[in-house]
Order: structure tokens, then C-alpha cells, then sequence
């Protein structure tokens, strides 16, 4: 019965943290691209791509892919690739099908239940998104389902040293946008191990992101 009560409550908290991160990038929809948060995302963009570079790729899903701009940055570096985007912010997305029009096929969902059948996808890009994830095991799993056999997923977050690090995580405690955690090198290489990755590499992009890589079974 205790354990019954622990995992409702978890799952309801992990509702409300996606309902938040929903509301608030609906909100943010109109002006994001032209915030901090949008100039910070174009910014990693070109690592993404530096990294993509080096591994040929026939079909790509961006995970939390916002208003499309990374799958357009794509489309005109590897047009013959196949572009798909998921985001759970449908006013993000209708943005994104203005942008990419039949570039890409872009649907409103949950990290956790990709409407993707398995082997679907070369790599997995994740830019700026994965921190609003509750369940991030679980969204690794998931993309690991997505993902052909050695495909790659490369995920871009927000990093900060130590002390930063538990002050935002502190303050996260409080946020209503959606945000649950932001890691550190080693949280965030045991994640990608326990989900059964092999962990290609972790490097830090400018003062406040990291770039992760890992390479699926």
C-alpha cells in the first residue's frame, strides 16, 4: 500500500512538471526565439552539427525541438536526410511547421512515449530540453527504442560548477516552468550508462552547457 502511495505521488509530480514545462513554453512560444533561451540554443547548434559530422546519418528526431530551428539548421546542411521533431508544446510546434513547412515531420508529445516505431532513427538530438525531463531514465530508454542499432544520441543541457549547480538545483525546487535537475558530469554519465549506452564522449560547450554523446547497443 506504501509503495502504491509513493508511486502515485511520484507520477503526479511528474505530471505537474510537464504540465509546467507545457504552460510555460506555450507562453514563451511568440517571443522565443528572440529570448536568452532561444539565442542560447542557436548557439549549440553548430557543436551539434560539428559532432554530426562525423558519423553519416539517413533520419534524425529532435526531442524537445521547439520552434524547428535546429531541424532547419539541418535541413539546409544534409538536405536528404529525414527530419522529425517532437516538442510537448503544441503553440512551439505550430512555429516550427510554419518554419519547416513538409521539411519534417513534427508532432506534439512526451519524451517518455516517442509515436515512433523502434529503429526508426539514426541519432537523437536533444538540445536545452533534457533538464525538464522528470523521468530521464525512462526518456533514455525510450530513445533507445527509437534508435537503430548503433545509433547516437547526442544531448545538449545547461551545466554549471558545483556551487551553482546545488543553488539552481535548490531553486528548481520552486520554479513553475518545469525544470527538475540540472546534472553533473557524473550523474549525467551514469544515466547514459545505466540506460545501456556506451558513453562516447562528455565535454563542456562555453561556461554554462555540456555536450553529451553516447552510442546505443
Amino acid at each position: 500500500m506504501a509503495l502504491r502511495r509513493a508511486d502515485a505521488s511520484r507520477n503526479r509530480a511528474s505530471a505537474e512538471r510537464k504540465a509546467e514545462s507545457r504552460a510555460s513554453f506555450d507562453k514563451q512560444a511568440e517571443h522565443y526565439d528572440s529570448s536568452y533561451y532561444g539565442r542560447h540554443g542557436k548557439g549549440i547548434h553548430r557543436h551539434i552539427l560539428d559532432r554530426m559530422a562525423a558519423f553519416g546519418c539517413n533520419s534524425v528526431l529532435d526531442v524537445g525541438c521547439g520552434t524547428g530551428n535546429f531541424l532547419w539548421e539541418l535541413s539546409k546542411a544534409r538536405p536528404n536526410v529525414k527530419l522529425c521533431g517532437l516538442d510537448i508544446s503544441g503553440k512551439m510546434l505550430e512555429i516550427a511547421k510554419k518554419r519547416l513547412g513538409d521539411e519534417a515531420d513534427l508532432r506534439t508529445g512526451d519524451s517518455e512515449h516517442l509515436p515512433w516505431n523502434g529503429g526508426s532513427f539514426d541519432v537523437i538530438t536533444c538540445t536545452d530540453s533534457f533538464h525538464h525531463y522528470p523521468n530521464p531514465k525512462a526518456v533514455l530508454l525510450e530513445f533507445r527504442r527509437v534508435l537503430k542499432h548503433r545509433g547516437r544520441v547526442i544531448i545538449a543541457d545547461p551545466w554549471a560548477p558545483y556551487i551553482l549547480r546545488q543553488v539552481g538545483n535548490f531553486l528548481i525546487l520552486f520554479s513553475r516552468s518545469g525544470d527538475t535537475r540540472l546534472y553533473s558530469k557524473r550523474e549525467m554519465e551514469r544515466l547514459m550508462v545505466d540506460a545501456g549506452y556506451a558513453l562516447t564522449s562528455w565535454q563542456r560547450v562555453g561556461w554554462i552547457s555540456c555536450l553529451v554523446v553516447g552510442t546505443a547497443p
